[in-house]
């Protein structure tokens, strides 16, 4: 793999620590900015809101840019936006400076996963694009703990200076390694992203990314504090759960990749069905530290297991009922995972505020994930409908 390709993970990495690392942070923002849980949580959906709007318009508005130059641009941009957080005397600069960095994020990915397929020959894309993104999968197993525990010991102002910092080193690789003559794929224009919105087995997919991905969110964005005021941990001790918890994703990942590559409609739905009765078990054992390691650890590797699936399955989907639209279709799927990301905390900050509270969010994620088994039901029936129509149709013929 060149060396340019390893400048683009370390970007990926720096991206995934700033979108994550929130999450083991929100009980010492909270306090220090005098603020409740539900406000903090605000935090996290307001980023995923950035990256969900802000991906597909600034990728149309910038796709006639120099992809070299608009990197740099991107990466410039992150920094300040994690300066801007370090340096924010109270709330509402925060959340201007999550935005910015939200801005960043969702155009990176769109156009640094052209690039890294560019960099390599065309049997070598797939390998090329998985280690970009596995970026994201480090930064959850390291970048969000180690970021958690700085933050702790020196305040979350220089965790997010820390990331600045990471920014600045991936800045520095993308100038030096990436080739100047990188090519220009066509950026999909806002017109035919509005096209493919007007599918509705596409929404119905973009529906079960949502609320499969999200349901976690409801509990993930608050799982510091629930380990800490529920569970009865040390906040000292949380940074090496979450280190459990990104190992486990990282496993869940993998696992879900290869168990959706036959049928990911029938690996959604055992994965969503496990996912909901995981959740739902951590409404009871969330209260006992010895039976809390094992349900995050189970939890964990659920969470992201079901991100190859949804992705595969637009995909293939889109090829036949969308087939001039494919990369729209799984650039607007990345924008589903983020409102998941968005409805979930927010809904989860509803939940802390009730009269249900911590305890509560993780049975009323299972709420969202037994949606999305539904939806993923239904769409797999479509797919057989359409399938025995079409035998029906050549049979005929």
């Amino acid at each position: 793999m060149p060396l340019a390709l390893f400048a683009l993970t370390v970007a990926a990495y720096a991206i995934g620590t700033t979108e994550f690392v929130i999450v083991g942070l929100l009980p010492t923002v909270a306090n220090d900015l005098n603020i409740d849980l539900p406000l903090a949580g605000l935090i996290v959906s307001v980023y995923a809101l950035g990256v969900t709007f802000g991906a597909p318009i600034l990728t149309a508005l910038t796709g006639r840019l120099d992809r070299k130059l608009l990197l740099l641009g991107l990466m410039a941009l992150f920094i300040l936006g994690n300066t801007m957080a370090a340096l924010s005397p109270g709330y509402a600069p925060l959340l201007v400076a999550r935005v910015l960095s939200a801005f960043a994020h969702g155009v990176f990915f769109s156009v640094g996963s052209t690039i890294a397929a560019d960099l390599v020959p065309e049997n070598k894309r797939a390998s090329a694009i998985a280690m970009m993104f596995m970026g994201l999968t480090v930064a959850i197993v390291t970048g969000v703990p180690l970021g958690t525990l700085i933050g702790q010991t020196f305040g979350w102002r220089a965790t997010f200076a820390a990331v600045a910092g990471l920014g600045v080193i991936a800045f520095a690789g993308l100038w030096i390694l990436l080739p100047a003559n990188l090519k220009k794929a066509p950026a999909a224009t806002i017109g035919e992203q509005v096209k493919v919105l007007g599918s509705g087995r596409l929404l119905i997919v973009f529906a079960m990314t949502a609320l499969g991905y999200g349901g976690t969110f409801v509990t993930f964005t608050f799982l510091a504090s629930i380990l800490e005021q529920v569970t009865g941990f040390q906040a000292s001790s949380v940074s090496l759960i979450l280190v459990l918890y990104g190992i486990a994703i990282a496993i869940g990942n993998i696992a879900g990749g290869r168990l959706a590559n036959r049928d990911p409609i029938k690996a959604l739905a055992w994965l969503f069905t496990a996912q909901a009765i995981v959740l739902a078990i951590f409404s009871f054992t969330a209260v006992s530290p010895w039976l809390t390691i094992p349900t995050l650890a189970a939890l964990g590797f659920l969470s992201f297991a079901n991100v190859p699936g949804l992705q595969i399955y637009v995909v293939q989907l889109a090829g036949v009922v969308r087939p001039a639209a494919v990369d729209v279709a799984s650039a607007l799927n990345i924008a589903a995972f983020n409102l998941g990301i968005a409805a979930g905390a927010w809904v989860g900050g509803i939940v802390v505020a009730s009269s249900l509270g911590l305890g509560a969010t993780p049975w009323v994620g299972a709420i969202f994930v037994v949606g999305a088994l539904v939806l993923t039901l239904w769409s797999g029936s479509l797919d057989r409908r359409t399938l025995a129509s079409t035998k029906t149709a050549a049979s005929a013929a």
